[in-house]
């Protein structure tokens, strides 16, 4: 049943990509397919040590993986997914931000996030950063932000931050 969808999928999807080379075609609500990036975490940070962890300025960079790593797996994710146009005009996102504590090499939780608005990279960076507010203040369980940010972020965005008004 699952490949019969993704056939189907893939079917509808190939025109529109041919037609029009950008991302904002090709997806219905700038989400990535949940079947591709489901998303992923980090098994080294639990909510019991998010204080020595993604709540301590700069603990990202001391994981986030390297551009030579995600930048080839964008390429190849680009080309798998039928995603045309300059690479330069994605960035290939955390679905579970690290902040919160996403995994930073798994593909599962790696996907090509167009930069263009509306719902672009941006504005899911705005979220992953008002989350990870919320979480180490005590305000949102670790649970509850990466449940949000990795089943629909745009949502997370309205609940979180509000409407925007540049959209």
């Amino acid at each position: 049943m699952r490949a019969i969808r993704f056939t189907a999928a893939l079917i509808w999807l190939i025109p529109i990509c041919a037609v029009s080379g950008s991302l904002r075609a090709q997806t219905a609500g700038d989400l990535p397919d949940s079947s591709l990036t489901p998303g992923a975490v980090n098994p080294d940070v639990t909510a019991a040590n998010i204080h020595q962890t993604i709540c301590v300025p700069g603990w990202t960079k001391t994981i986030r993986a390297p551009a030579s790593y995600t930048n080839k797996l964008k390429l190849e994710q680009m080309r798998l997914r039928g995603i045309t146009g300059q690479p330069s005009d994605f960035e290939e996102d955390h679905l579970i931000s690290i902040e919160l504590a996403g995994h930073p090499t798994d593909p599962k939780n790696l996907w090509p996030q167009h930069w263009a608005e509306p719902w672009g990279a941006r504005d899911k960076d705005a979220t992953e950063t008002a989350l990870k507010r919320l979480v180490c203040s005590g305000k949102v369980s670790l649970s509850d932000a990466q449940h949000a940010i990795s089943t629909d972020w745009i949502a997370a965005y309205r609940k979180y931050i509000g409407e925007p008004s540049n959209h």
